[in-house]
């Protein structure tokens, strides 16, 4: 039988998950002289951290600025379920930013050269270069585990709730059903804004020499 299963290859994204650096990141991020369009997908990358192929071809219609939801169809997730992200009053602060640019058309962060498609999936990988972080320390991917690392460590969410979010799928079958049924949604919405305010008191943390 050796050989008759195949596990799955893991792809190891970078990501920074220390505290400090965390900080500096998300300065960079906010201190952006790119495009305004590119630097608000990194914001969004931090606030939700999504897949990066769900984050760029984001469009309006699914989002629901009254509840604060964003509905992601089955058929852009990776496991081909829909996923919802409860979004933070700063994740909606700048959709608020975005919508003057974006919001006539279908995608909330539209390719640099048609509005047809949606965003590079080189162009945040790029930012983040420029921004002076390479490849082996943070990705735009990375925004997945630098969330999952830092909110198991705080202590305060439940593990279902933070694999929720992510939209992780459960190996066993039946505590996967239970998962997937379970949602932990209002967990989860007190999670997503607690997750942004700490990214905003990291950013704002004074950085120390040396």
């Amino acid at each position: 039988m050796r050989g008759a299963l195949i596990a799955p290859k893991t792809r190891h994204h970078s990501a920074i998950i220390k505290p400090k650096a965390i900080g500096a990141l998300m300065r960079a991020i906010y201190d952006y002289q790119g495009n305004f369009l590119t630097a608000s997908g990194l914001k969004l990358a931090a606030l939700t951290f999504v897949r990066p192929g769900e984050l760029r071809l984001m469009e309006w219609s699914e989002i629901d600025l009254e509840t604060a939801v964003w509905s992601i169809p089955p058929e852009r997730m990776k496991m081909r379920r829909p996923h919802k992200v409860p979004l933070a009053r700063q994740a909606l602060a700048v959709l608020d930013e975005v919508r003057p640019f974006t919001g006539s058309g279908r995608f909330v962060f539209p390719s640099l050269r048609s509005d047809d498609r949606g965003m590079s999936e080189n162009t945040l990988n790029a930012a983040l270069r420029r921004l002076g972080f390479d490849k082996s320390e943070m990705t735009s991917h990375g925004f997945r585990a630098m969330a999952a690392t830092r909110l198991n460590e705080m202590g305060q969410w439940s593990a279902d709730a933070i694999e929720r979010q992510l939209a992780h799928q459960d190996a066993n079958a039946i505590r996967r059903a239970y998962t997937h049924a379970a949602e932990y949604w209002e967990e989860r919405v007190r999670m997503m804004q607690a997750w942004a305010d700490y990214l905003d008191v990291m950013r704002q943390a004074p950085a120390k020499k040396g």
